[in-house]
């Protein structure tokens, strides 16, 4: 699972439009706005068939969008499929109390 967040400077007569073709692109959200600054706050995540590198490039391409600045990016591999732990039964390595 990875997830960023962009804070996106974007030619205020194009803020609509680029929150059109933002919302378009897989993964993307759009969370927050300054329309009187130009900027979108907005956050990517991977999903099936698509890499959050794949949409913030994507985002990247909008027009008016002026810049893209990563502002926070979170990343974890998949955990492994390990079988759940009998919640009956002591911890590993831990004396039974019986």
């Amino acid at each position: 699972m990875r997830i960023v967040s962009l804070v996106l400077r974007i030619a205020p007569p194009g803020l609509g439009a680029a929150r059109q073709a933002l919302a378009a692109i897989p993964g993307v959200q759009v969370h927050a706005y300054d329309a009187s600054a130009g900027k979108l706050i907005v956050t990517v995540e991977d999903g099936p068939g698509y890499s959050t590198a794949d949409s913030i490039l994507a985002a990247h391409k909008v027009p008016c969008v002026l810049s893209a600045t990563l502002a926070y990016e979170y990343g974890e591999d998949d955990p492994p499929s390990e079988p759940p732990l009998d919640p009956r039964s002591p911890a590993h390595g831990a004396p039974s109390c019986h």
